[in-house]
């Protein structure tokens, strides 16, 4: 088993947190518990000597496309209320990890000067540097684009080797394996075979700018004690890896 004190594969690591994951099953905002779980895991991760930063979701707090879709906001208002929803957790987040002694700092993309740092790429870059976790938030800046594009973006904006998605799950199925006992996990697929398999990984804007710039992803379960860590230090056995080989 791969330890966050073994030699780390990746030199730097972007990793997608949804916002699911700050609260409990069936419930929303943030749940103090899941914070310290996160943290803890990052924490651990930071310490592997790989350079990490995080794009964190805002489902908990608010679901922009959803509030749209009941026809009484705005799309692009209803995106922006989501991304604000991001900067929540992105806050907590940093809170948490400085308490627990993981230097962190969140930068936005959008002009939040009061509670975090405007996002400038050689600035992002120069804390991974320094050894600190970065926080992305408020996904792209842009209204109609998901988070999960936003840690695609930044993963190609900072040089990362690697986009880590954080789910509940173990890995990707060939269907769903709440529904079907004889679901089979795949330890490694392509980016080819995954959309010929219509294998819902990403939104395809997100998954097609990491086939192009060739960013592997590690689709993993974050839950489970250590995870974070192994998968940046390159364990093999956690989730499914999606490369273009």
């Amino acid at each position: 088993m791969t330890t966050a004190s073994d030699p780390p594969k990746y030199k730097r690591a972007l990793l997608k947190v949804s916002g699911e994951a700050f609260c409990k099953a069936g419930s929303f905002g943030i749940d103090g518990d899941e914070l310290q779980i996160i943290a803890r895991e990052i924490a651990l991760a930071n310490q592997a000597d790989t350079q990490l930063a995080v794009v964190v979701g805002g489902g908990n707090i608010i679901r922009g496309a959803a509030l749209a879709g009941e026809g009484h906001i705005a799309q692009a208002t209803a995106d922006y209320m989501g991304m604000l929803g991001t900067v929540i957790n992105g806050l907590a987040l940093k809170e948490m990890l400085e308490k627990i002694g993981t230097p962190a700092r969140v930068l936005s993309a959008i002009n939040l000067s009061a509670v975090a740092e405007t996002f400038i790429r050689g600035r992002a870059i120069r804390h991974l540097e320094k050894g600190r976790v970065v926080i992305f938030v408020a996904g792209t800046g842009n209204p109609f684009f998901t988070t999960d594009t936003a840690a695609a973006l930044r993963a190609t904006e900072i040089g990362a080797d690697v986009l880590l998605k954080a789910t509940k799950v173990d890995g990707i199925y060939d269907k769903d394996p709440k529904k079907h006992k004889d679901a089979v996990r795949f330890d490694t697929i392509t980016f080819d075979e995954a959309m010929h398999r219509k294998l819902a990984i990403m939104d395809i804007t997100a998954f097609s700018m990491c086939r192009e710039r060739n960013i592997p992803i590690v689709v993993f379960n974050m839950k489970k004690k250590g995870h974070i860590a192994e998968v940046v230090a390159g364990a093999s056995h956690h989730g499914t890896r999606v490369t273009n080989e």
